[in-house]
């Protein structure tokens, strides 16, 4: 009997990179041609790829609990893929918060941070890309430092926005809708943080 081909992490986990990176780039394009049917329709797309997130988790949770060998520390796969999907469920939750506010506007510079969104996922996918071979990768390390110096970048804008918020607006429910967005916005710049932090404690872990 042939024996069952032992389960890629890496490749699990890079395919939950990419759906980030999938889903923050049409999130990217909505904010960049705005209506309320756009919204619907990236929407759907986004939750599509954070529903093909949650089955690779699914699938890779029961791998682990079955396994007995892993390339590298179950807990570190357990954490990487956990904050892997949040970034995912942040972006699609921006999807139902957009439609939850009832949004028809875009304020000014949204797009910008949408695209630091999609550069920082684009950052950590080539990051779980290069991880498994992290002994001779030559772009690992700048792309964590690139996704750093991108979260930096955000806290500025992020800054910014919402003192530019609070100063130029007059609606109170306004002030209160885009405070909840921005904030939704800094949480998942954060997370993509936060992973390429992961992976660079994992390669000093298994250096």
């Amino acid at each position: 009997m042939a024996r069952k081909k032992g389960f890629d992490y890496f490749a699990a986990m890079e395919q939950l990179a990419t759906n980030g990176h999938l889903a923050a780039k049409r999130f990217s394009l909505l904010i960049n041609d705005y209506s309320e049917t756009a919204l619907s329709e990236a929407a759907a797309e986004i939750h599509g790829l954070e529903k093909e997130g949650d089955k690779v988790i699914a699938e890779l949770t029961n791998e682990l609990y079955d396994s007995f060998i892993t390339p590298i520390d179950r807990e570190d796969i357990l954490v990487i893929s956990e904050r892997l999907d949040d970034i995912l469920d942040g972006i699609m939750g921006l999807t139902y918060l957009f439609e939850n506010l009832v949004i028809t506007k875009i304020r000014p510079e949204t797009n910008l941070f949408a695209e630091m969104i999609v550069q920082a996922t684009q950052g950590v996918e080539t990051a779980l890309k290069e991880f498994p071979k992290f002994k001779n990768s030559k772009t690992l390390r700048q792309m964590i430092n690139d996704v750093n110096t991108i979260e930096s970048e955000a806290d500025l804008l992020y800054s910014k926005m919402k003192k530019a918020l609070f100063t130029d607006e007059t609606d109170v429910l306004e002030i209160i809708k885009w405070k909840d967005i921005y904030d939704r916005f800094e949480s998942i710049i954060n997370d993509t943080e936060s992973a390429v932090d992961i992976i660079d404690g994992m390669v000093i872990k298994n250096t």
